[in-house]
């Protein structure tokens, strides 16, 4: 860690919202650092970021060709143009898990309480995390997105509507960074977190990214349609044009599923709202 930016001085400033903006600054540059600081933490460890880079071209190859061949698409249309939204969504929720890992493993290794005896701004911590998995998930999505058009992919409503659809996975990734965040200042132990990675399987798979949630059992169908990870994957079908999109005014659909853009939003701002606060306090806490 290079040298930080020092706290702005508490008296003397030019009057409360000077000093307010001052703290302000003085956050967004130590966020920064530690964002820089993990970026360069994954060139020295390039076997992990080998591995997130493969890890959503595999996905796209293994359930593309294992399920395509045995699941029909309501409406008709090709498995993989209806498949790839989920699978965008799917990894976006996987943010949870790695920005947990990380935050678990600094805080097991004591890399935090380094960065408590430090003059830098105690929320820069969490959002130098939460910042650097918004680089790292954009990048994990284009390489997905070169291995769908691969596959035959294709965002079929123009350019601007696949950017507002990339847009929304890059925000749902951004706020699920914080709950993963939150997790691994509450686990504060890197083995603990890496046996919590299972469970973010089943959030994913119980919802309309891989099949429809149609044939599914009532109580499982209510769930999976008001599951987060299908408001995500059925606006993206909306947006990159695919088959699977809500048809109509979505008469007869859960409101999630038939509105899905609001839906994406409303989890996001819900998601911001309760993590942000809950993780920069928990950070401030374990410093006492």
């Amino acid at each position: 860690m290079t040298a930080l930016t020092t706290a702005p001085a508490a008296h003397g400033g030019p009057g409360a919202r000077g000093a307010r903006a001052a703290r302000l600054r003085w956050t967004a540059a130590d966020g920064l650092t530690l964002i820089g600081r993990e970026l360069s933490r994954i060139r020295q460890e390039p076997g992990e970021l080998v591995a997130a880079l493969i890890f959503p071209a595999v996905m796209v190859v293994l359930f593309g060709y294992v399920f395509g061949s045995a699941i029909s698409v309501p409406g008709g249309g090709d498995y993989r143009e209806y498949l790839m939204p989920g699978l965008f969504a799917m990894v976006t929720f996987t943010a949870t898990m790695a920005v947990a890992m990380r935050v678990a493993t600094d805080a097991s290794r004591g890399v935090m309480d380094r960065f408590r005896s430090m003059p830098m701004a105690r929320s820069a911590v969490p959002f130098g995390q939460t910042g650097a998995e918004i680089l790292n998930g954009l990048l994990g999505m284009t390489i997905m997105a070169c291995a769908g058009l691969v596959v035959g992919w294709r965002a079929r409503d123009g350019l601007l509507h696949a950017a507002e659809a990339f847009a929304l996975l890059a925000l749902m990734r951004y706020a699920l960074s914080w709950a993963g965040c939150y997790l691994g200042l509450v686990v504060k132990n890197e083995q603990t977190a890496d046996q919590l990675l299972p469970l973010v399987f089943p959030v994913t798979m119980l919802s309309n990214s891989f099949v429809p949630t149609g044939g599914m059992p009532g109580p499982l169908q209510v769930i999976a349609d008001w599951n987060p990870v299908s408001a995500l994957t059925a606006a993206c079908r909306d947006l990159f044009g695919n088959p699977g999109a809500p048809a109509g005014d979505g008469a007869g659909l859960a409101w999630p599923v038939a509105h899905p853009v609001a839906a994406t939003l409303g989890w996001a701002a819900l998601l911001l709202a309760i993590f942000v606060p809950l993780s920069v306090r928990t950070y401030r806490r374990r410093g006492r």
